[in-house]
């Protein structure tokens, strides 16, 4: 099964600007995917610097790191199987938006995985 199937299955039909497709369905989950990502890999970040608690924030890291790759793998796949520009109901601005938070969530909780294990020895 292609990837075009499992996240374009939209038709022919012209879609209406309010309207919630599949497309748009899975770029909103990849974008809260690499959200819960940042916000994660910030606190993190804080916790390994010692603004907050006393933790080292290598839990928050590892959650950052994953829910960031899962989020921008899924925006990926959307913008790949997406056959319209923005409008067109495939969520490819979506998708663009779910990459590029998930990149930033992975860097947050990479800078913070770093700095953790740079503390701990």
């Amino acid at each position: 099964m292609s990837v075009r199937h499992v996240f374009a299955d939209l038709g022919s039909a012209p879609v209406s600007a309010y309207a919630m497709t599949s497309g748009r369905l899975w770029s909103l989950v990849a974008a809260g995917l690499g959200l819960v990502g940042v916000v994660a890999g910030g606190l993190a970040l804080a916790r390994s610097a010692g603004r907050l608690g006393t933790g080292s924030g290598r839990r928050g890291a590892i959650v950052a790191l994953a829910t960031g790759a899962a989020g921008a793998i899924i925006g990926g796949l959307v913008v790949a199987a997406a056959e319209g520009g923005p409008g067109t109901g495939y969520g490819i601005v979506g998708g663009y938006l779910a990459l590029g938070v998930g990149l930033i969530a992975m860097v947050l909780g990479g800078s913070a995985l770093a700095r953790a294990r740079r503390l701990t020895g």
